[in-house]
């Protein structure tokens, strides 16, 4: 059997928007896949890409994303701002200015929630002393994370999700250390998101999920992503599984510098290729936008990051795990690592939007078992080569699965086919032409990213 969504005509004008442009409408497609059929005859026609992909509320999610409040989102970046500057090199003593002084607050607000919670939050400062290459004289300075880890069932798989807390004004001097850097927007407004991000899950999951959850405040990002990248090797050096790594970054604007406003769409950033892990990561996070929030629009963006700019999913992206960004639908460049990056120009009921996306993608991929691994391909010879055999290996804790597929052109799946706790299918496709994948699902329906099959080609520079 195989889903497909069957959308009346205005849907159908939606869709083909979708497919031409690459984002998704503004409401409609929700109401549309909810009147239509549930199944359809196996056909290897293909019906409008529909952003939501199957993926399905969940109602402990739904609620969750309702704590998500404006409010202490603006409390939390404005203790932020607060400090003074958040530089990587700025004074670490103070108790109320410098790097210093944000990273200790962080920590103890942070173990304030895991207090809360009995102690379901481990808090800890990741730190490692890191050359800055690209200042003169190459410094030496101590990059510190801090991190709340939400332990799960598997301790080897894990979600990061970050924001970086160092701040500059690097558009002025990179190495001034000691004037005001406000750093409201950047990166204020995503480390705020993180940290509102780890005290709901806190409340509402305090015995976790099946994987586990890393709320990161990276350090050295306006250096180099360098905070990113030490946590990134590290667990890859200590065998962990990052499942996605999500970075918030720029998240609060709404207003451009000609005047333009836009509060209700936010832009994900995630590279190639196109059957990779990071595009898998951003059709799940565009879906499960779609599902809970269908008023803001996810606004999908096939390349690493902005134009000569860089984020923390960089370095995971790099070693080739599911690396995924959150920024702004409208940026300003002329408050950007400038004193003018102040609190008066963050919209913190966008942030809280923003915020919930995370939610919804980080809770659903929590809940999923892993993707499935080891898929194999073979032609279909008594087809004549017009089928093809898909195999895979079983999931942990899946008690079915789904073969995805789509044409090579298209954003995002097209075809659902539910194969019930098989691993195996014979795909009504020749594979040469489309891409196909297959994704593991739990007892209560909550899906896993798409492993592609045949297994993507990593290029040189991830091996």
């Amino acid at each position: 059997m195989t889903t497909r969504i069957h959308h009346p005509v205005p849907a159908l004008i939606a869709a083909a928007v979708v497919l031409s442009l690459g984002c998704a409408p503004r409401g409609g497609v929700e109401s549309a896949a909810a009147a239509a059929p549930a199944m359809a005859p196996v056909s290897p026609a293909f019906s409008p890409g529909d952003p939501h992909i199957g993926l399905q509320r969940d109602p402990r999610l739904a609620e969750l994303l309702v704590d998500i409040s404006p409010q202490r989102l603006r409390r939390i970046d404005s203790t932020l701002v607060s400090f003074g500057t958040r530089h990587s090199m700025s004074d670490t003593l103070s108790p109320t200015r410098g790097i210093g002084a944000a990273r200790r607050w962080i920590h103890a607000e942070l173990s304030r929630y895991s207090a809360a919670c009995n102690g379901c939050l481990d808090v800890s400062y990741d730190e490692g002393m890191v050359e800055i290459a690209r200042y003169e004289g190459r410094p030496v300075v101590n990059i510190v994370n801090v991190l709340a880890t939400l332990p799960g069932r598997d301790r080897r798989r894990v979600i990061v999700v970050g924001g970086h807390y160092d701040s500059c004004i690097c558009s002025i001097d990179g190495r001034d250390f000691t004037s005001d850097a406000p750093g409201a927007n950047d990166d204020g407004s995503g480390t705020s998101a993180v940290i509102e991000l780890a005290r709901v899950f806190a409340e509402r999951f305090p015995r976790g999920f099946d994987a586990t959850v890393v709320f990161a405040a990276f350090a050295g990002e306006e250096n180099g992503l360098l905070g990113s990248r030490n946590l990134a090797e590290r667990l890859r050096r200590e065998g962990y599984t990052v499942s996605a790594a999500i970075t918030n970054d720029i998240i609060g604007n709404v207003v451009g510098e000609d005047g333009r406003v836009d509060s209700m769409s936010v832009r994900l950033f995630a590279d190639g290729p196109d059957n990779g892990p990071s595009r898998e990561l951003l059709r799940y996070a565009w879906a499960s936008g779609v599902a809970y929030q269908p008023s803001f629009e996810i606004v999908p963006v096939f390349r690493l990051d902005r134009l000569g700019r860089g984020g923390d999913h960089r370095p995971f992206h790099e070693l080739n795990w599911p690396g995924l960004r959150f920024t702004e639908r409208v940026e300003n460049y002329r408050r950007q690592h400038l004193p003018a990056d102040d609190l008066a120009n963050v919209s913190f009921p966008y942030v809280a939007r923003v915020a919930r996306v995370n939610a919804a993608t980080i809770g659903a991929l929590a809940m999923a078992p892993p993707p499935p691994d080891s898929g194999r391909f073979r032609r279909d010879r008594d087809s004549g080569g017009q089928k093809f055999q898909l195999s895979w290996a079983a999931s942990p804790g899946a008690t079915g699965y789904e073969v995805m597929v789509r044409r090579t052109i298209a954003p995002t799946w097209e075809r659902v086919i539910p194969v019930g706790n098989a691993t195996t299918y014979l795909l009504d496709a020749q594979l040469d032409d489309v891409w196909a994948g297959v994704r593991a699902m739990s007892a209560a329906g909550h899906r896993s990213l798409v492993a592609s099959i045949p297994a993507p080609i990593v290029p040189r520079t991830l091996q």
